[in-house]
């Protein structure tokens, strides 16, 4: 029950991403842009934390995996 809300949570953080994506793509003051800059770097430093909860294992690529990529049909 617990990662289904920390995904939703991810997902809500990532959409606020998203959007002052796009909102540094447009015409802003300086004040403006660097506001929003900050909220970026607040928003992607919760996913961060939230993930890092969610799963505090890393997952590292099996060398299976790694050589598949690389292989060719």
């Amino acid at each position: 029950m617990m990662l289904a809300v920390d995904i939703a949570r991810i997902q809500a953080h990532r959409n606020n991403i998203r959007r002052y994506q796009r909102l540094l793509e447009t015409k802003l003051t300086e004040v403006e842009r660097s506001f929003i800059e900050r909220r970026l770097d607040e928003e992607r430093a919760s996913v961060e934390t939230i993930a890092a909860g969610a799963f505090p294992v890393p997952i590292a690529p099996s060398p299976l995996m790694a050589g598949a990529a690389g292989a060719t049909p």
